[in-house]
């Protein structure tokens, strides 16, 4: 990365070294030499540890054979994501953290080899899946992210017509526009989506689902519809001095920086990002690439109660991110102009008690107050949720959370599902894209059984 001071101006060269992928990829040398450290074990913990449930001795057998096609397409069967879940999953967590060779030496770099194969399949233009014989039954998916995907790429493989409706000017959702650049570069979200049109999928973009079509006409023409449309943007904090100038939405943050340089003021700017999830640390470090001379991220709560992922937190680390613990902002303080001078903040403690969502409850510390001076403010609290078009379709839900059968995704509504952000609840971290890839998958066989009577064998769990 390159590091800017407050008198350079930021080019375009600057943005383009600065997002950029920072892993290196595999070799062919190293994905081989790699490859043969599996043990390929007959009852692999690695697989019972994927929520889509991929095959991964299978796959990495295949890498270490050179057969790059069907390492991909094994990958690639099991997850409709698989390009971009082999850079943005918790690998430590799940396949990786499950390897037996952990208690001997060094886990197999099962994410990389993941990339290899896939970037592989990306570069070459491999069509790696046919749609089936038609059946004569239509869906229509709600979203065009990670679950909408793979629901709707599953749907078509057992011969459904499928049409996904996605609000955007791109499909790919979260993977297109909400995870920075340098972590997963647009193109391969993209390469996905192409994978799923190249069955025959209808993918219309920038169509809002009660705007642009009503409930009504979709529940007319099709035999199911998944709700797959994600989350919003970020709710309002709810303290003064919100429409400041310098105050920006972390997920408008990240997204601007998906499609070239953002207009916004950061260059030797001091910014504060309040939250501490995923998004927060992507808003954090993107400051940090645009030319931020400090980044503090500001939560409430401790590095216990975080719910970025570990990894995501010690690269925020790396990338000079500071933190400030136990700290909740109170107002956003401007000056004559309108433009963020600093925040107020008060030390917080965590009490004995738990909230709903199993964590410690955060108690403001009296007389503790102060004030961080800062140029902006990211606000990174979660996202709004989809409640409005929810209502419409005549779910049932909790503040914006479906309610779903877990095993199949079925709503309130027979002839509706619904997977991805939509059906995951608070308090538990941010819903990863493998969960959401499983969930599409499920919904999708949950559909042919209940119109067509096909049994399938669900594999890996959405949890």
């Amino acid at each position: 990365m390159e590091r800017v001071s407050p008198l350079t101006v930021y080019t375009p060269d600057m943005f383009m070294r600065n997002f950029a992928e920072f892993e290196p990829g595999l070799t062919r040398k190293g994905a081989i030499e790699e490859s043969n450290r599996c043990l390929y074990c007959y009852d692999a913990p690695c697989i019972k540890a994927c929520p889509t449930g991929i095959n991964i001795p299978s796959f990495i057998k295949r890498i270490a054979t050179d057969n790059l096609k069907g390492a991909a397409m094994a990958i690639m069967d099991a997850n409709p994501v698989g390009a971009s879940c082999s850079r943005v999953c918790p690998t430590e967590e799940l396949c990786e953290g499950a390897c037996v060779l952990n208690s001997a030496s060094a886990p197999i770099e099962i994410g990389l080899l993941q990339r290899y194969a896939t970037d592989w399949a990306a570069a070459s233009g491999q069509t790696l899946f046919e749609a089936g014989l038609p059946n004569g039954k239509k869906v229509a998916v709600i979203g065009g992210g990670p679950a909408g995907l793979s629901a709707a790429r599953e749907l078509a493989r057992k011969g459904f017509e499928v049409t996904v409706y996605e609000a955007k000017p791109l499909a790919g959702g979260l993977n297109t526009h909400g995870i920075v650049s340098f972590r997963l570069p647009q193109s391969i979200s993209l390469w996905e989506v192409e994978q799923v049109e190249k069955l025959g999928v209808a993918i219309h973009t920038g169509v809002k689902v009660g705007v642009d079509i009503t409930v009504e006409e979709l529940k007319a023409e099709y035999d199911a519809i998944v709700l797959a449309a994600g989350m919003g943007y970020v709710p309002p904090l709810g303290i003064e001095g919100e429409r400041l100038s310098g105050v920006y939405d972390a997920i408008e943050l990240v997204e601007t920086t998906k499609t070239g340089i953002p207009n916004l003021e950061l260059m030797g700017r001091n910014v504060a990002v309040i939250g501490a999830g995923n998004t927060a640390i992507d808003a954090a470090t993107c400051s940090i690439r645009l030319g931020a001379a400090n980044v503090k991220m500001v939560y409430r709560r401790t590095r216990g109660e975080m719910t970025a992922y570990d990894f995501e937190y010690e690269f925020a680390k790396q990338e000079g991110v500071e933190f400030s613990w136990l700290t909740m902002p109170r107002r956003i303080v401007g000056d004559a102009e309108g433009h963020v001078t600093a925040l107020e903040c008060v030390r917080m403690k965590l009490t004995g008690e738990t909230g709903k969502d199993g964590r410690l409850t955060p108690m403001p510390v009296e007389g503790s107050e102060f004030l961080l001076p800062v140029d902006a403010v990211v606000v990174a609290i979660g996202q709004n949720r989809r409640t409005e078009l929810i209502e419409a379709l005549g779910i049932a839900h909790d503040r914006g959370v479906v309610a779903i059968d877990a095993a199949t995704g079925r709503t309130s509504d027979p002839q509706i599902f619904a997977a991805g952000d939509i059906v995951f609840g608070s308090g538990s971290g941010e819903a990863m894209v493998v969960s959401a890839a499983q969930q599409g998958k499920n919904a999708a066989y949950a559909i042919a059984k209940q119109l067509l009577g096909w049994q399938d064998t669900v594999v890996g769990s959405a949890v």
